[in-house]
């Protein structure tokens, strides 16, 4: 037993450590290219966070273990939502602009339906839904390159003149409802394209070697204790996978980056469920994996998916509305997240 439990805290540790050389390598080319940076954080970044996520269900759809991708991709979203989000919300609300945040919103939510159908209505996801959700991938990302491209950031330090008044970074983003991020020398602007291009692709390796790791010995460990791998995946595999996102959260709020962390938490959510879900339905479809019942019901149906659509609710319709977010969300959802994890053992 001790082996499998080092060798699933090494799976965590390569995809910490890839997650991070992956997102500062595809960081760094991003900006030699001049892109802008809220593109980078809505795509580059929230693609590079969510890559543990995508090897480890695409890694179990391989081995035909539907119930560990789809338990893996919908844990990741309560987590990185309900505990990740919920930290930094509770510690410092922010502001987040309207403008910024309704596209990967509305196109969550509209996956979700699409997903809510297919589980409560088919209970089995064939390839053609995992291609489906694909397509809603592919469309976000054409759709937010051409509107990045229509409203794109300067990557030097933006100065407005008003009424003789110069506005800075913080400001100009209040103003104009778009997220506007500095570049400065300490972004890594005298480093050479090839360094970025190798932690990019030393990024990617270790996270495909951690995923399998991960999946492995968290099968082995389920089995040895009697828990179910939808549970695994729901809780340990999800949080493990997550902790990119959770580096990304902290360093951006110790930065001053707020915006740019909860720009990353819903498009990582948004990744996990058409990305994610989309690659490994369309690898091996599969049932809604019944680990437990409440009421006769599937627990899956009753509680998993529910909870995911509260906790998203809690987080972005609040915010829609005020354009800040409030300590009282995070509170929320830090308590939802801890019952959560509590049921998945009582179940």
């Amino acid at each position: 037993m001790l082996v499998p439990i080092l060798m699933l805290i090494l799976g965590f540790g390569l995809l910490i450590k890839g997650g991070d050389w992956f997102v500062d390598g595809a960081t760094g080319i991003a900006r030699r290219f001049h892109l802008p940076e809220l593109l980078i954080g809505a795509t580059v970044v929230s693609i590079g966070t969510t890559l543990p996520e995508v090897m480890v269900s695409a890694g179990a759809a391989f081995q035909g273990i539907g119930s560990i991708a789809y338990g893996n991709a919908i844990g990741s979203i309560i987590c990185n939502t309900a505990l990740i989000a919920a930290i930094t919300i509770a510690v410092k609300p922010g502001v987040a602009a309207r403008k910024s945040m309704a596209l990967p919103v509305a196109f969550f939510f509209g996956a979700a339906v699409v997903y809510c159908i297919v589980a409560y209505f088919t209970g089995y996801f064939s390839r053609m839904v995992g291609i489906i959700l694909l397509s809603i991938f592919a469309l976000y990302m054409v759709l937010t390159v051409v509107r990045m491209k229509k409203n794109s950031a300067s990557v030097e330090m933006v100065k407005l003149e008003e009424n003789g008044v110069v506005v800075s970074e913080s400001e100009l983003e209040r103003i104009s409802g778009e997220d506007h991020v500095v570049e400065t020398k300490e972004d890594g602007t005298k480093d050479s394209l090839f360094k970025d291009i190798i932690l990019l692709v030393l990024g990617a390796v270790l996270i495909a070697f951690g995923a399998d790791f991960l999946v492995d010995n968290a099968i082995i460990i389920a089995e040895t204790f009697g828990v179910s791998e939808k549970v695994i995946g729901l809780t340990i595999v999800a949080l493990g996978t997550s902790l990119p996102e959770l580096v990304t959260a902290i360093t951006s709020l110790v930065k001053g980056h707020g915006s740019l962390s909860l720009g990353n938490i819903i498009g990582a959510n948004l990744f996990n469920l058409v990305l994610v879900s989309g690659a490994a339905i369309t690898i091996s479809p599969f049932e809604v994996p019944v680990a437990g019942t409440i009421g006769g019901i599937n627990a899956s149906l009753v509680l998993d998916i529910p909870i995911m659509l509260i906790v998203m609710s809690v987080l972005t319709i609040p915010t829609l509305f005020r354009e800040k977010l409030s300590r009282w969300q995070g509170v929320s959802l830090l308590g939802i997240y801890a019952a959560f994890c509590v049921l998945q053992f009582v179940i």
